[in-house]
């Protein structure tokens, strides 16, 4: 029998790989997932052999080579650098085989492996049956499948045992590789011609150049500047509401996502998602009435349409109705993407972030940093893809009644995505009363809410994506005052939904204009970056050189 010397090294001989093999393959791994740590095969050897040169002690792994491996396998360095522990016999094996798994931390993206392996054979997952949070979500589809109690728990478990992670990080990386714009023309087959009641497929232009998204929308929704304080943001609660038109639920694939969010530690909480009933932006004002719905209604069932979706346009199929059976069933025309008190319409915030910073003798004039994401493998949609920041769902933390507005999700998610508070993270769940509370704010955000103009947030656009059906509320964040840059520029730092964090400057509009062009972005993401320039082009700003944009409107989804 092999003697490992690095639970590493029995993991790449489980895959059936030589060193230089999976040299190569995590190369690609980190250029498909940008990644930004490399592998060459002597720093792998010394890995594998949990000495460094010369026998000496390994010392510290590079943390982008550590963050590499980690999302690899599953592990954290620390497990895969430590020596492996001694094979399971028969009764260890059967008597772990139902042992619920300790719950993945933040610090640990893949800890509490303790899934048996067979030598010579490739790991299947790193975990065996859903836990902590996913349970609730296994809950929901016992109760709206009409199933026993425990039958979807088991039914995970099974599914569990014969998924591959490896083989699910390629098809995910299949799916990030798919350009916008395939998507875009692949919705414009389905979905035809046919716009009516003034909507149209937004499409812009910007310094000439014309782009297309999945977002239906109409004039009165784009081009919006309209302040998100109290007085004008003024979406509420119904006091009465009809619940959507029941949807019938695909069991084997609400299954099928419950095992694969088990096996990538995806977080997925089964709290309370707003759902959008009707919406106007009349008067200067954010209009609307919501009420709650369960985030696994969503999960489980329209959120399902994008990967079916992606999956088509990856392997060259059609992508007509007839050919997308989760599509048929769910969205299967424009009329009913438009009725949304007759389905269960959940969707979120995101907003273009614009910070002033002063002069620099290396970077130049005074200028606004523009921030750009890169979605991370741990969120449940837009995985891989760019996006502004901050983006999340629509839904309360604390008070139902008290947090409809936009303006508290965002502000929220500026706490959460980018000044590093995890206890107003709506998946993670918190104890605290009152997260908001100005005595529990962040430095930055304290800061920016003491006095009144150093953060201005507005509500640039508003549509309905075709690629799940959700609504989207494009906003702006404005913060004028460079001093914000100089105290607390070194404080800004996406959290775990990002692998990656840019900024692009508002002089530097050569970059602007590629950065418009980037086949990656999610077309939320564009929408909401492309409503935000067009409202920065209102304003008379030396700080300003950023392509000119107008929104365009036809009447199909094919933009003709």
């Amino acid at each position: 029998m092999w003697s490992y010397r690095t639970v590493l090294e029995q993991r790449i001989r489980e895959r059936r790989q030589t060193l230089e093999e999976f040299a190569e393959y995590a190369e690609a791994f980190a250029r498909e997932h940008g990644e930004a740590g490399t592998l060459g095969v002597r720093h792998l050897q010394r890995l594998v052999a949990g000495r460094g040169a010369h026998g000496k002690p390994l010392g510290p792994v590079r943390p982008a080579t550590a963050r590499l491996l980690e999302r690899i396998f599953g592990d954290t360095i620390e497990a895969l650098l430590s020596e492996p522990g001694p094979w399971p016999t028969a009764t260890e094996t059967a008597s772990t085989a139902g042992r619920s798994e300790p719950r993945r931390t933040l610090a640990e993206p893949g800890a509490g492996t303790g899934l048996p392996r067979t030598a010579g054979t490739e790991p299947l997952t790193t975990k065996t049956e859903p836990s902590g949070d996913l349970l609730s979500a296994v809950d929901w589809l016992d109760q709206h499948s009409g199933r026993a109690a425990g039958t979807t728990k088991g039914k995970v478990r099974s599914r569990l045992s014969r998924l591959s992670v490896g083989d699910l990080l390629d098809r995910n990386a299949r799916r990030s590789r798919v350009a916008r714009t395939a998507v875009v023309d692949a919705l414009a087959e389905y979905y035809g011609k046919g716009i009516a009641n003034g909507h149209s497929v937004h499409r812009a232009r910007a310094d000439g150049h014309e782009f297309g998204t999945s977002l239906l929308t109409r004039p009165d929704w784009t081009g919006l500047g309209i302040p998100l304080t109290p007085e004008h943001d003024v979406l509420a609660l119904a006091e009465q509401h009809s619940a959507p038109a029941a949807q019938q639920i695909d069991t084997r694939k609400a299954v099928h996502r419950l095992a694969e969010a088990t096996a990538l530690g995806v977080r997925m909480t089964n709290a309370p998602l707003y759902r959008l009933h009707d919406v106007d932006f009349t008067d200067d004002t954010v209009n609307g009435s919501l009420s709650l719905s369960p985030f696994a209604g969503y999960a489980l069932t329209s959120d399902l349409l994008e990967g079916e979706l992606l999956d088509a346009i990856s392997r060259g199929k059609p992508t007509r109705p007839g050919e997308l059976p989760l599509r048929d069933e769910y969205l299967p025309d424009l009329s009913g993407v438009f009725d949304l008190r007759a389905r269960n319409c959940v969707g979120g915030v995101l907003a273009l972030c614009a910070i002033a910073r002063p002069a620099d003798p290396y970077r130049g004039p005074a200028d606004f940093a523009l921030l750009v994401q890169e979605r991370s493998g741990n969120v449940l949609n837009a995985t891989g893809q760019l996006s502004v920041i901050p983006k999340g769902f629509h839904q309360p933390l604390k008070e139902a009644r008290a947090e409809t507005r936009i303006g508290s999700t965002l502000f929220r998610e500026l706490e959460e995505e980018l000044f590093g508070r995890p206890e107003v993270d709506g998946t993670s769940g918190t104890c605290v009363a009152a997260p908001m509370h100005q005595s529990r704010l962040s430095g930055p955000m304290r800061w920016l809410l003491d006095e009144p103009g150093r953060l201005r947030a507005e509500c640039t656009g508003f549509g309905l994506n075709l690629v799940s059906g959700n609504y989207e509320f494009a906003s702006l964040v404005v913060i004028e005052d460079e001093e914000f840059w100089t105290r607390f520029g070194g404080d800004i730092e996406a959290n775990w939904e990002a692998s990656g964090l840019r900024l692009y400057s508002t002089l530097d509009r050569e970059l602007l204009n590629g950065l418009i062009a980037d086949e990656t972005w999610s077309n939320e993401g564009l929408f909401a970056l492309l409503q935000g320039l067009r409202r920065l082009n209102g304003q008379d700003d030396p700080r300003l050189n950023i392509p000119e944009v107008t929104t365009t409107f036809t009447k199909s989804a094919s933009g003709r």
